[in-house]
């Protein structure tokens, strides 16, 4: 009997490591994907084992085609008869300047991780999902960023909103093989992404008046992988505390 397990790309840190340890409370098995911080990776690896769960690292840069198959092929490899069932495209960093001050590396780099990542990473795992009677389930994390255009950030911003577009694209492809596609788009979540932006300032665009937490997300994020969400494909969710 096979074992359905989740990757969570940017699994180490944050939203990620949230929803990581949101996926192990469930019962789910989890491979908790990362690029360099190998402490931090490890260290949500350590905790799900402490609390019974079960728990595996696996390092790969998501932007880097022969680095996804290299590191995809030899976890199936080691798990022959298992397969990852939930995705969590996750991965995403911020190099933030106005457009006209902007870099060639630094649009590249924020594009390269969001974009295509999710494209390398899900167009490996996506044969083995529709297989006849497996199905899936794909979490795309978006961002306010892609709906709502925020100045100084056009490269996370189109990299946030390419990655809508494809949602809604490939939940369509993917709907009769029983794999949902669906994207979360949280607004100002504390994490170390958003730690040296200026929150007390920001908190007065909320309705809510805070930020969320990363918690919070994962808990959307679970709800989209369970079986109640099996009639929701080609959505995008906001998880902004009313910022729009």
């Amino acid at each position: 009997m096979s074992i359905k397990y989740a990757l969570v790309t940017g699994g180490s840190r944050g939203i990620g490591r949230a929803v990581c340890l949101k996926f192990s409370q469930l019962g789910i098995p989890v491979i908790i994907g990362y690029h360099s911080n190998t402490k931090a990776a490890e260290e949500v690896r350590d905790t799900i084992l402490q609390n019974g769960g079960t728990a595996e690292t696996l390092r790969f840069d998501v932007g880097d085609k022969a680095q996804v198959e290299a590191a995809l092929g030899s976890w199936e490899q080691n798990h022959p008869q298992d397969y990852i069932a939930y995705l969590v495209n996750n991965a995403g960093i911020a190099r933030d300047n106005l457009m006209f001050m902007m870099t060639d590396e630094d649009w590249d780099a924020v594009m390269n991780t969001s974009v295509n990542g999710m494209f390398y990473v899900t167009r490996y795992l996506l044969p083995q999902m529709m297989a006849r009677g497996r199905g899936g389930r794909i979490v795309n994390m978006s961002s306010l960023s892609g709906l709502k255009g925020l100045p100084g950030q056009s490269n996370y911003c189109a990299a946030k909103a390419a990655m809508i577009g494809a949602t809604r694209a490939l939940a369509q492809e993917t709907a009769t093989r029983n794999v949902t596609v669906n994207a979360v788009a949280p607004g100002f979540i504390t994490t170390d992404m958003t730690s040296e932006l200026p929150e007390e300032e920001l908190k007065k665009m909320i309705p809510m008046k805070r930020f969320g937490k990363p918690e919070e997300v994962a808990e959307l994020v679970a709800f989209l992988c369970s079986d109640n969400a099996a009639y929701i494909t080609g959505e995008v969710i906001s998880i902004n505390g009313g910022l729009y």
